[in-house]
């Protein structure tokens, strides 16, 4: 039976979405000679006007080394909580019944939703008001619960794990201590396994806060040792045992997603303030979400999209793929959004940091 299927890329962009956008029109125009229709924007494309185009093989030649997303993307999107200018001021409205008739006007039979937690959050929203839907996991912070990894995790370590090795040769040139801050809101996996690839001296990361006399304590050790330069690298949402996270922007003030940022320079401070080391902050930013995905990435981004498709021919909507073990499998949205995939303080990983010498905050 035809079927014409309908994908947008929601949330921060990330290397592999491409990946997935190809692999998700191929499958469907080779295998089932289904219609593939794109919209923009994310669920900014569903709400406001309609914005859409239809993906041919055409459309997605040359596609799989791209960075970014060819329908571009939103973090400000979300239905339920839509901004509204109302007398001049933004109120926040539920949009979803919209989002619903417009998507049936669009006349596309389901909706495939790449995205990480915000995204697939939205989109057991609108699946719980009968919209047929299917979820892509993609976020690089590798938070989500439900699947092992995310694809463009890998290629965001990759990233900083060079910057680190960058990094060194500068810090031990002019003696410094270098505070390196990546991204990662509530989980610390881009810190820690990036740290640990491109021998950090010190990993502060969201789930284990981290003291301050301990920190310095590391650093000044390691100049005792012979060791003049130290590489400290820090997860955006990394918080010390006596404060809170640094938020530029309240939920607030930007649309219901608080922007975290400025805990390197609060780190570089606490250093200068018991350390006599010069130090120097470098935030990698949004460098961790561009340029081309790794060959790993490429893989699971392609084996996303084509099970995405599998679970459409199947019909069974309400899921999201996962990988589990070697295994591409189909989960219930509602479970993979449940909890977020956080590092363990206690787990193996940690461990391995610490038996390397690495303080990770405690």
């Amino acid at each position: 039976m035809s079927k014409t299927l309908a994908i947008l890329t929601g949330g921060g962009d990330c290397p592999g979405l491409n990946a997935v956008i190809r692999a998700v029109v191929k499958t469907a125009v080779n295998q089932h000679g289904w219609r593939v229709l794109g919209i923009e924007d994310g669920f900014d494309g569903l709400v406001g006007k309609l914005r859409w185009r239809e993906l041919g093989l055409a459309d997605v030649r040359g596609i799989l080394p791209r960075g970014g997303t060819i329908l571009g993307t939103s973090n400000h999107g979300n239905p339920f909580s839509y901004p509204v200018e109302v007398d001049g001021k933004l109120e926040l409205h539920d949009a979803s019944d919209r989002v619903v008739e417009t998507f049936k006007n669009l006349g596309a039979d389901v909706l495939i939703a790449v995205g990480g937690d915000g995204t697939l959050k939205i989109a057991l929203g609108l699946a719980e008001k009968g919209l047929p839907v299917v979820g892509v996991p993609k976020t690089i912070d590798n938070d989500l619960k439900a699947t092992d990894v995310t694809f463009g995790y890998r290629t965001a370590v990759g990233i900083v794990t060079e910057a680190l090795d960058r990094l060194h040769t500068t810090a031990e040139s002019h003696h410094r201590a270098m505070v390196v801050e990546v991204m990662g809101r509530d989980a610390g996996w881009i810190a820690l396994e990036a740290g640990i690839a491109g021998s950090a001296d010190a990993i502060l990361i969201p789930e284990i806060p981290y003291s301050v006399n301990k920190l310095c304590h590391a650093i000044e050790k390691r100049r005792e040792h012979g060791s003049r330069f130290s590489i400290i690298v820090v997860a955006e949402g990394a918080f010390p045992v006596s404060g809170e996270k640094i938020v530029q922007k309240s939920a607030a003030q930007n649309l219901g997603v608080a922007q975290l940022g400025g805990v390197g320079y609060q780190v570089a401070r606490q250093i200068e303030q018991c350390n006599d080391i010069e130090t120097r902050v470098v935030t990698l930013g949004h460098l961790q979400r561009g340029g081309t995905p790794t060959p790993y990435d490429r893989i699971l981004a392609s084996r996303f999209g084509v099970k995405a498709v599998e679970l459409i021919a199947q019909g069974e909507y309400g899921k999201m793929v996962a990988l589990k073990g070697t295994q591409v499998i189909g989960v219930e949205i509602a479970s993979a959004v449940a909890h977020l995939n956080l590092v363990d303080p206690d787990g193996e990983l940690v461990a391995t940091a610490e038996a390397l010498g690495i303080m990770v905050g405690r």
